[in-house]
């Protein structure tokens, strides 16, 4: 089995290269289930049920999300109704929406996916290791094939939960910063890792944003409208193949794909 994991989706220029890219990708490399972090998708922050269609319209099986989730008011609803949409599990008790998941691949393989967020630098919200414990022992009860999304900032923390995890999920997978590492591998125990999986969107950016704007901020430390960029669009995630009897992961690939036309 192989499966597709993406990274930050930011904005319409994220969402064209999903459209396109996409399909072209699960038919040449011959994926069977598709993940894709959605939190930037509306404008370059949060995301709407309409875009939450659209991107599963064009083949995404399951998004992921983080601290943005809750940008966009009009999502609250559909978290608490579409079980493929997932908030971040570490979440108080109460918030709308679920952070873990199985759904079924087109052949019907049930694939676990839990939504993690860090506490380095971000909100001081609950244990993203006690509360991924919990979860997998629940999910290993239906299926052993468990992807992690943890969304988090530090490298060490991400690092530290692929290490905690090793063995019990079949990948730990790293978003956030936008930025694609080099750090892929299979851990001692059979777990696949890395620590960011990059960005879908406009590379002739800061992270997705038009670079003077990024540059007046950074240099006035004033504050400054953040509009999205749209030039070099590209997709970026990680192919994992995995044994289904198992669940454990044989390959980690990155993936880096351009949309033709768009470079600057």
């Amino acid at each position: 089995m192989k499966i597709l994991f993406i990274g930050d989706i930011v904005g319409s220029p994220g969402r064209k290269a999903i459209k396109e890219l996409v399909p072209v990708l699960v038919k040449s490399k011959k994926i069977d289930f598709v993940i894709a972090n959605a939190e930037n998708a509306a404008g370059g922050s949060g995301i709407t049920p309409e875009i939450a269609e659209e991107l599963f319209g064009a083949g995404i099986d399951v998004l992921t999300s983080g601290d943005h989730i809750w940008k966009k008011k009009e999502i609250y609803e559909l978290l608490n109704e579409d079980k493929r949409i997932l908030r971040p599990a570490n979440y108080p008790e109460g918030s709308p929406g679920t952070g873990a998941s199985i759904v079924e691949s087109r052949d019907g393989i049930k694939v676990g996916v839990i939504n993690l967020l860090g506490r380095v630098f971000l909100s001081t919200i609950d244990c993203p290791f006690k509360t991924s414990q919990r979860l997998v022992e629940q999910l290993r009860k239906k299926t052993h094939i468990i992807i992690i999304d943890i969304h988090a900032e530090a490298t060490s923390e991400k690092i530290a939960l692929g290490r905690f995890l090793d063995g019990s999920v079949t990948a730990v997978i790293g978003t956030h910063t936008h930025v694609q590492t080099a750090d892929e591998q299979i851990l001692q125990k059979g777990t696949a890792y890395i620590t960011d999986a990059g960005m879908t969107g406009p590379f002739d950016s800061i992270i997705g944003r038009k670079v003077d704007q990024i540059l007046e901020r950074f240099l006035t430390q004033m504050p400054t409208r953040f509009e999205m960029a749209t030039d070099d669009i590209r997709l970026q995630g990680v192919i994992v193949e995995i044994d289904e009897k198992t669940g454990s992961a044989l390959s980690i690939k990155r993936v880096h794909e351009r949309l033709e036309g768009t470079a600057a």
